[in-house]
């Protein structure tokens, strides 16, 4: 789908074709659903913009009991599974251990997991402070790797069907931050190289999309209009304010104003040199 009013309107007809419903109500028949009239709910937040947190150290030990049984071990994890559920049993006929597994679930959230949520702190390290992770949905026992993916991204798909780039800092190693003007530039013939297609997307500091006048979130294939350089090279302008350049409009992904943000290349169906490293990201250059 292009960034176009016109391709918008173009699949929803598509769109409306893909539906969920009870096994009762099949009757062979082909079902259609128009999905742009569905009521759309507020989110469920504290009211500070962040993800609902799902995880809670105080339940934390009556939810993996409950987990456990709806998740089946993955071949090789049967004696993990025993383990983890003696130690559950225990806390459960002991109030002191249960507090004070309670007090280090506490801590892990605090220590631990929360840090997972920025991009900067987890996964295989790249040039110019670029990460990736190369197991995603495909994690087995990395555990450490499968809580960051969890904490920090909505979803991932195996490495050979999207390939994920994020960045949290500039060329210089510093916060992103819309106090500042950043350019990204692909050298001519270095795009995302993909059989399908590519994205840079921002996302503030909540990882969530940063409201804009211009509605734009993201860059890339589906954007016609993007004006390349002289040399045949593309950069993209980040930044708050509206730029004055034509050019530099065309290829404008907004950030919000003031705050920290976070940069992420999704690379679909990508091509070997994604996948062997020999390709990664250019820098974010601080304007």
């Amino acid at each position: 789908m292009d960034d176009t009013d016109a391709d918008r309107a173009a699949v929803q007809p598509l769109v409306n074709q893909i539906d969920m419903y009870p096994l009762s109500m099949f009757d062979g028949k082909q079902k259609h659903r128009d999905w742009s009239k569905q009521t759309k709910f507020p989110s469920q937040d504290s009211g500070s913009g962040a993800e609902t947190a799902w995880v809670v150290p105080a339940t934390f030990l009556e939810t993996l009991s409950v987990v456990l049984r709806d998740a089946a071990p993955l071949p090789g994890e049967e004696a993990r599974y025993a383990e983890v559920r003696a130690v559950i049993a225990a806390a459960e006929e002991d109030p002191s251990l249960k507090a004070a597994m309670v007090g280090e679930a506490t801590k892990a959230e605090q220590d631990l997991v929360t840090p997972l949520f920025q991009f900067r702190n987890y996964g295989l390290p790249l040039a110019d402070h670029w990460t990736t992770q190369s197991n995603g949905a495909s994690f087995g026992t990395d555990y450490f790797t499968r809580t960051a993916v969890a904490k920090s991204n909505i979803f991932v798909n195996k490495p050979t069907e999207t390939k994920y780039f994020y960045q949290d800092l500039d060329q210089a190693g510093t916060r992103l931050n819309g106090k500042s003007h950043y350019a990204v530039t692909f050298a001519k013939g270095q795009l995302p190289p993909v059989k399908g297609f590519w994205s840079l997307t921002l996302y503030n500091q909540h990882h969530f999309f940063a409201p804009n006048a211009i509605k734009r979130y993201s860059v890339g294939t589906k954007n016609k209009d993007l004006k390349t350089n002289p040399d045949g090279s593309l950069t993209i302008f980040i930044q708050a304010d509206t730029p004055t350049d034509p050019t530099q409009r065309a290829n404008w992904l907004p950030v919000p104003a003031g705050e920290e943000f976070s940069l992420y290349i999704r690379a679909y169906w990508p091509e070997s040199a994604v996948m062997d490293g020999s390709w990664t990201p250019p820098p974010v250059e601080k304007a």
